[in-house]
């Protein structure tokens, strides 16, 4: 067992995105700018209604892939091609924007809490130009796992002990999964060894690596992870909960363009051409 230790730790930065969502950008931010695959990851969370009310109006994506896990709130989403569906608390929707669409994220509350993240994935060049899709999973769908006492597992993507999450992605091989942890309670999990990986602690406090060399990480700090096959974590904190992602690097050229992420200059250009000829 090769254990990934903890290469970088760093704390989010407070923006807003949409039409003023106030949110914090953990990857994408100038400390992180991206993890091949990731691109972004976005944590919104606030019992302010002014904060989230205005939500996400149409706007484009291509080339890439967005995840939106929903903690709690409700959140109505819609497109161009007639899609429409409703992210509850525990939700999860992966969507594949491909060549093109137009969509719209709006909060289906006047109050009460909002909270969530948004993960940013790219996709490799053979598939930036493929027919969008959706992959929408209600909390009934996703798969929990007690691993170890006091230690429990949301299979978004992936497989843990024998248990496989509902999410297919061939290109990069994604695992998502949202740990709970008791104070004291420690969990293990084996990554490919050549996937980027990272864990953000959104409650409590983790102690990350093996026994000779950990790391804490605390709530809302991310932590990059190094070479390796196995990431080992304990709770230091009582409710600890966090994310743990990997997917296997494109090694492509990136081109970015505000929502658009292709490979080259020139197919930015076109992305913005099409959009305006109303080919999305």
């Amino acid at each position: 067992m090769n254990i990934r230790p903890v290469t970088q730790r760093i704390r989010g930065m407070a923006t807003s995105d949409g039409a003023g969502v106030k949110l914090t950008r953990v990857i994408g931010s100038p400390q992180l700018m991206d993890l091949d695959p990731f691109l972004m990851l976005d944590e919104f969370g606030t019992d302010r209604p002014e904060d989230y009310i205005a939500g996400f109006p149409d706007h484009p994506h291509r080339g890439f892939e967005t995840v939106t896990y929903m903690l709690d709130g409700r959140m109505r989403h819609r497109d161009n091609h007639g899609n429409s569906g409703l992210l509850v608390p525990g939700s999860v929707q992966w969507m594949s924007a491909g060549r093109g669409l137009v969509h719209s994220e709006m909060p289906e509350q006047e109050h009460g809490r909002m909270r969530g993240f948004q993960l940013w994935i790219n996709l490799p060049a053979r598939l930036k130009m493929s027919a969008p899709r959706y992959q929408e999973y209600g909390p009934e769908q996703i798969p929990v796992v007690d691993v170890a006492p006091g230690a429990r597992v949301k299979i978004i993507a992936g497989e843990v002990a024998g248990v496989r999450g509902p999410i297919d992605q061939p290109a990069t091989a994604p695992v998502y999964l949202d740990l709970l942890l008791e104070q004291g309670a420690s969990f293990s999990q084996t990554l490919p060894a050549g996937h980027s990986a990272f864990l953000y602690v959104y409650e409590g406090a983790l102690a990350v690596g093996g026994e000779s060399n950990t790391t804490p990480v605390v709530a809302q700090q991310l932590a990059v992870l190094g070479r390796g096959d196995t990431v080992v974590v304990s709770a230091t904190a009582a409710g600890t909960r966090a994310i743990l992602v990997a997917g296997h690097p494109l090694r492509e050229p990136v081109a970015r363009y505000g929502p658009f992420v292709m490979n080259t200059r020139e197919e930015i250009m076109q992305a913005v051409e099409d959009l305006r000829a109303g080919r999305f």
